[in-house]
């Protein structure tokens, strides 16, 4: 009889170990989903700006030094980004990303403030069809940030939790970082906008 007490506890032990495991996976794929929502809104922002660069070229000849950190900045932005993409919770990585996105968006901050002392520039149909998409995707990369702040919260209070803490300590789960700007005049949005 004290045999199957014992066995009845180890299963119960042993299936409870189950369950908070599995938990922590989902909410650790909820946090890579999260991530691949901001991945798929920062290409579509990456994309954009070689075609914005290109299409301010012919009209900004003077500010060639300018135009060419602005690709730079967003080159970096992009690679940092391939980094985290495997692993979201790899601090390190999303925090040199989050660097390198901050860094961006002060060249396109630099880059629409100078881009504002050329009437036919802010004319040109392309510049403000590309202008309005940016906005959007930032609207977007902002919306991403967020739900993905949500489930590294979600999963991060999971993995701290009693008894959770233990199972994730032994079975590998890491404390994932949330997406923070640190640099203050990042958090103002990037202008985008060549109205009067």
């Amino acid at each position: 009889m004290t045999t199957w007490i014992v066995l009845g506890v180890l299963a119960a032990i042993i299936l409870y170990v189950i369950v908070i495991y599995n938990g922590l996976v989902a909410l650790r794929n909820r946090v890579k989903n999260a991530f691949s929502q901001i991945d798929v809104q920062l290409q579509r922002r990456y994309d954009l700006i070689p075609n914005l660069v290109e299409t301010a070229k012919g009209y900004m000849a003077h500010e060639r030094e300018t135009l060419e950190a602005v690709v730079q900045a967003r080159n970096a932005a992009q690679s940092a980004a391939r980094k985290v993409e495997g692993d979201p919770s790899d601090g390190a990585a999303l925090k040199q990303l989050m660097g390198a996105e901050a860094a961006l968006g002060g060249m396109l901050t630099r880059f629409f403030a100078l881009a504002e002392a050329y009437p036919d520039l802010k004319a040109n149909q392309n510049m403000a069809l590309l202008q309005e998409e940016l906005a959007s995707t930032e609207n977007r990369i902002a919306f991403s940030r967020q739900a993905f702040n949500d489930a590294v919260t979600g999963y991060n209070i999971k993995r701290e939790s009693f008894p959770d803490a233990i199972v994730a300590n032994n079975f590998g789960f890491k404390h994932a970082e949330q997406w923070q700007m640190d640099d203050t005049s990042a958090r103002a949005p990037v202008k985008v906008s060549f109205g009067s």
